[in-house]
C-alpha cells in the first residue's frame, strides 16, 4: 500500500518544513516537494505539523506490584498510546521470583504481549538482585535479546544496596548497556513513613511528606557518584521531579559525565495540592506530586536541554481499588498514574501552543532522543527515507478537553480530567497503517512487533554545551 500525506509541515528535531510524504510498505520512501505517486491514498495535512511517531520508554502494563496488578495490559494500554500518538513503547518489567534470573522476566513479558501489543514495543531488563550468575547474564539479554537497558531500585523490596549498584553500572558500561534508576532514599522514606503512620497521619498528603525530593535527590546524586566511580558508566535517571536533582545532574554534566534524565507531563502539570482534594488517592505516585514551585524548574529543564526525554510511567489502578485498599493508610495504596494516551497532547498544549519550547523540541523529547538512547535509531524517532512510517498528524486550530469517558484504557479516571489542550491528533499511523483518527482506534490486537534493540551508542546521545534559549 502507498500513502502521501501532502501539504503538511514535517518536523524533526532540527527543523520543520513544508514537505510532503511518501509511505510505502510501512516505510519513509520520500520526502519532498510536490510528491504524486500513481494509486496512492492521500492524506491532505495542510495547516497540520507531521511528526514522527511518539515513543514513551517508561510504560507498566500488565504489572503485578505484590499488592495489586495494573488494569492495563499490553492490549489496552498500547490501543491507549496509538490513539495518543505514541507508537513505539519500551516497557518496564515487573519484579519475578526471589532469586529469578533476567531472562524469567523477559520470557513472562513476552508471552503477556505477544499478540497483544497494538503498537511496536520492547522492554527494559529489571535487575532484583545481584550475584555472578545475573552479571554474566546481562551480556547475553544484550547481544542476544536486543535488551539494551536495564532498571534498577533504590527503594520497594528488590532495591539494590550501594555495592550491588556499584556492580551493576560498572557492569553495564562494560557490555554496551544503559542503567535506568529509580532513586529514592529508601532508609529515610521508611523513617518518615512509620512516624506519620504512627501518629495516626495516613491521607494522601502524607503520603508526599513522606517522600520529600530531598530524599529522591540524595538518590540521584550518589547514583552519579557511583556511575563515576564505575568508570562514567552511562546512567539514566527515570521520572525526576524536582529542581534540586536536576542541578545535581547539570553539575555531573558540567564534568563530563555522561548522564540523562526523564521527566514526565504528570510532574510538569500536576501538583502536590492535588493530594487535599477529596479524591486525593488518584493521585498517589512514587516520587509524588511536587509544590507548584518545582514544575516551573523542570520545564526550566526541558527549555535549556537539560532534561533529555518525557515519558509517562503509566502505571494504572482503578480509584475504587485505590479507595478500597488504603482507606486511611496511604501506604497501602498501589502507586502510578496513567498518561501514555495524555502525553503527546499536553506537551504540544501546554509547551508548543504556549510558546515555551518549539515543536521541534517536542520531537526530540518525545521521539528522536529516546529512539538514540535506547537502540532503535535509525529505525524509530524521525520522518528520514528508510525509517519506520510511524507518523502523528496534529492540527494546531483544533482544541479539545480531556475527558476519561473519551479514553482508551482500562483505568476509570484520567489525572488531567477537565483540561483543555489546544493542538487535536488527528491521525497516527504505524509502520504506515492508520491505527488511530479522530479520537478513535482503528488498529488491530497483535499488531505491535517486539523490536530488538541495538547496544547503547554514546557518540549518538553525546551532549552539547547547555542553551538558554534551546527550544524556544
Amino acid at each position: 500500500m502507498k500513502r502521501v500525506i501532502k501539504n503538511g509541515t514535517v518536523v524533526s528535531a532540527e527543523a520543520a518544513f513544508q514537505a510532503d510524504l511518501l509511505i510505502q510498505d510501512g516505510c519513509v520512501s520520500a520526502v519532498g516537494q510536490d510528491l504524486a505517486v500513481e494509486g496512492a491514498e492521500v492524506t491532505d495535512a495542510a495547516g497540520c505539523f507531521v511528526l514522527p511517531g511518539g515513543i514513551d520508554v517508561h510504560t507498566h502494563f500488565n504489572i503485578d506490584v505484590g499488592i495489586a496488578r495494573s488494569c492495563d495490559d499490553f492490549f489496552s494500554g498500547t490501543r491507549a498510546a496509538a490513539c495518543g500518538g505514541t507508537t513505539t513503547i519500551i516497557d518496564h518489567m515487573g519484579f519475578g521470583p526471589a532469586g529469578c534470573s533476567l531472562h524469567h522476566q523477559l520470557e513472562v513479558y513476552h508471552r503477556a504481549a505477544a499478540g497483544q501489543a497494538a503498537i511496536d514495543y520492547s522492554f527494559h531488563g529489571v535487575i532484583q538482585h545481584v550475584d555472578e550468575k545475573i552479571l554474566e547474564e546481562m551480556r547475553a539479554m544484550v547481544d542476544v535479546e536486543g535488551i539494551s537497558s536495564f532498571k534498577f531500585y533504590l527503594t520497594y523490596g528488590h532495591k539494590l544496596n550501594d555495592t550491588d549498584a556499584l556492580r551493576v553500572l560498572t557492569r553495564l558500561g562494560q557490555i554496551g548497556a544503559l542503567a535506568t534508576v529509580h532513586p529514592e532514599n529508601d532508609a529515610a522514606i521508611a523513617a518518615r513513613r512509620a512516624q506519620l503512620l504512627a501518629a495516626g497521619h495516613g491521607t494522601p498528603i502524607d503520603h508526599a511528606r513522606s517522600r520529600p525530593l530531598e530524599c529522591e535527590a540524595e538518590a540521584i546524586a550518589r547514583m552519579i557518584n557511583l556511575a563515576r566511580l564505575a568508570g562514567d558508566a552511562p546512567l539514566y535517571i527515570v521520572h525526576l521531579s524536582n529542581g534540586l536533582g536536576l542541578e545535581y545532574l547539570r553539575l555531573a554534566r558540567t564534568a563530563g559525565q555522561p548522564v540523562w534524565v526523564e521527566t514526565c507531563p504528570q510532574y510538569l502539570l500536576l501538583d502536590e495540592s492535588h493530594y487535599l482534594r477529596e479524591d486525593g488517592l488518584k493521585y498517589i505516585l512514587s516520587p509524588p506530586l511536587r509544590p507548584r514551585s518545582e514544575l516551573e524548574k523542570l520545564w526550566c529543564g526541558l527549555i535549556d536541554g537539560s532534561i533529555d526525554t518525557v515519558a509517562t510511567d503509566h502505571c494504572t489502578f482503578p480509584y475504587q481499588q485505590r479507595q478500597q485498599m488504603a482507606q486511611n493508610d496511604f501506604s497501602r495504596c498501589p502507586n502510578g498514574l496513567p498518561g501514555v494516551e495524555n502525553r503527546m497532547a499536553l506537551l504540544f498544549s501546554e509547551g508548543v501552543m504556549k510558546g515555551r519550547i518549539s515543536v521541534s523540541r517536542l520531537v526530540d523529547l518525545t521521539s528522536t532522543m529516546p529512539a538514540k538512547l535506547f537502540g532503535l535509531w535509525p529505525r524509530k524517532g524521525h520522518l528520514a527515507v528508510g525509517a519506520d512510517a510511524d507518523v502523528v498528524i496534529i492540527d494546531p486550530r483544533l482544541s479539545h478537553t480531556v475527558r476519561h469517558a473519551d479514553m482508551h484504557d482500562n483505568v476509570d479516571y484520567s489525572p488531567y480530567e477537565g483540561m483543555t489542550c489546544q493542538g487535536m491528533l488527528v491521525t497516527t499511523l504505524s509502520r504506515g497503517k492508520v491505527v488511530a483518527h479522530e479520537g478513535q482506534f482503528t488498529g488491530a490486537v497483535g499488531a505491535g512487533q517486539f523490536l530488538a534493540r541495538k547496544p547503547f551508542d554514546l557518540a549518538l546521545v553525546q551532549h552539547g554545551p547547555f542553551n538558554s534559549t534551546f527550544g524556544v
